[in-house]
C-alpha cells in the first residue's frame, strides 16, 4: 500500500541541508542546487532575462549578495517553477531565470535578500525603471 507524505513530513533535516550545501560548487547555478540548500548570490546574468523580468527580481532582492534557500522544485517537465526562499517570502522562478544565477554555498546563513548598497541604480517606484 502506498505511503503519502504530508507537509510536515517533508522537512529536510540539517544533515540533509548541509550534505546538499558540500555539493554545491562555487559558481554553480540556482538551477542545479538542491532542495534544502542555502546559497549565496555571486551574479546575475541580466543580459540573459528579459528587462521587465529583471526589474521584478532586483525589487524582490534578487541581486549579488542575497541568500536564498531552495524550497521546492516543480513536478512538471524541465522542473519548473522553482520555489525560493529569501527572507520570509517564498518566491517562484523559472529554470531559465534560476540558470542565470550565479551562487555559492553558505550552510551557516539564514536567507536575506542583498544588501541596499547595490552596483545598481535605484528603482523608480512608480515606473519600475532606473532613476
Amino acid at each position: 500500500m502506498p505511503h503519502f507524505y504530508n507537509a510536515n513530513e517533508l522537512q529536510f533535516s540539517p544533515d540533509y541541508a548541509s550534505a546538499a550545501a558540500d555539493m554545491t560548487q562555487i559558481g554553480d547555478s540556482l538551477a542545479d542546487c538542491a532542495i534544502g540548500t542555502s546559497v549565496r548570490v555571486l551574479a546575475v546574468d541580466w543580459d540573459q532575462l528579459d528587462p521587465a523580468e529583471g526589474r521584478r527580481l532586483r525589487a524582490l532582492g534578487l541581486d549579488a549578495g542575497a541568500v536564498l534557500r531552495l524550497a521546492h522544485r516543480g513536478i512538471f517537465v524541465g522542473r519548473d517553477p522553482i520555489a525560493i526562499e529569501i527572507g520570509r517570502m517564498m518566491i517562484a522562478l523559472r529554470r531559465a531565470h534560476a540558470q542565470a544565477v550565479s551562487v555559492e554555498p553558505a550552510p551557516e546563513e539564514a536567507p536575506h535578500r542583498a544588501a541596499e548598497q547595490s552596483n545598481n541604480p535605484p528603482l523608480d517606484r512608480k515606473t519600475g525603471f532606473s532613476t
